[in-house]
C-alpha cells in the first residue's frame, strides 16, 4: 500500500485537475457527455472565486504525491446546510479508503463549521459513491428519473443530520 494523504486543496493545479478528472473518468466509466465537465467546471469556479474558508472548503487525496481524489464542502442556500459536491476517487487508487476518508473529512468540516445539516446531489449510477454516503449516516430524501449528461439517469438527493449548530 502507497502513501495516502488528504489535504486541504489550494496546490497550483488542484483546480484544474478536480475539473480534468471528473470529466476523463466519467466519460470513460460512464459515458456522460462534456456537459458534465461543464457542470463541475462551474461548481469548481464558483469555489474559487467566492469561498469563505471558515464555511467552505476542499480537499485532495493523494496517493505517492498524485492526485487521486477530491471533495468539496459548500454552503448551500438554504440556511445552515451544507453541500457536499465533486466527491471523486480516481479508479487507481480505489480500495485504499479514500472515498470514506474523503467524505469524513467533509463531515467533521461541516459540522464543526456549525452546518446542521449536509446535503448532497448524486445519481443512482454511481453506487461506490452511494455505499460511502449510507455508510457515513446518510439518508436519500428524494429521486427522480432524469436525462442528464447525454444519458438516462436518477438523480438522487442525499442529507445527513449534523445535529444542533
Amino acid at each position: 500500500m502507497g502513501e495516502v494523504r488528504v489535504r486541504t486543496l489550494g496546490e497550483p493545479g488542484d483546480l484544474g485537475w478536480v475539473v480534468q478528472a471528473h470529466g476523463e473518468l466519467y466519460a470513460r466509466e460512464y459515458g456522460w457527455d462534456a456537459s458534465f465537465e461543464a457542470l463541475v467546471s462551474q461548481i469548481v469556479t464558483d469555489f474559487a472565486l467566492a469561498h469563505d474558508e471558515r464555511c467552505e472548503r476542499g480537499w485532495i487525496a493523494e496517493l505517492d504525491g498524485s492526485r487521486v481524489g477530491c471533495v468539496l464542502c459548500v454552503a448551500d442556500d438554504d440556511p445552515g446546510t451544507a453541500k457536499l459536491r465533486v466527491l471523486l476517487v480516481h479508479p487507481d487508487a480505489r480500495g485504499h479508503g479514500l472515498g470514506a476518508r474523503l467524505v469524513d473529512t467533509c463531515v467533521t468540516f461541516a459540522r464543526d463549521a456549525g452546518y446542521r445539516r449536509l446535503r448532497l446531489w448524486t445519481n443512482d449510477v454511481l453506487t461506490r459513491a452511494r455505499h460511502i454516503y449510507l455508510a457515513a449516516g446518510f439518508l436519500m430524501v428524494e429521486q427522480k428519473p432524469s436525462c442528464n449528461f447525454g444519458v438516462e439517469l436518477v438523480e438522487q438527493t442525499y442529507e445527513l443530520d449534523l445535529g444542533p449548530a
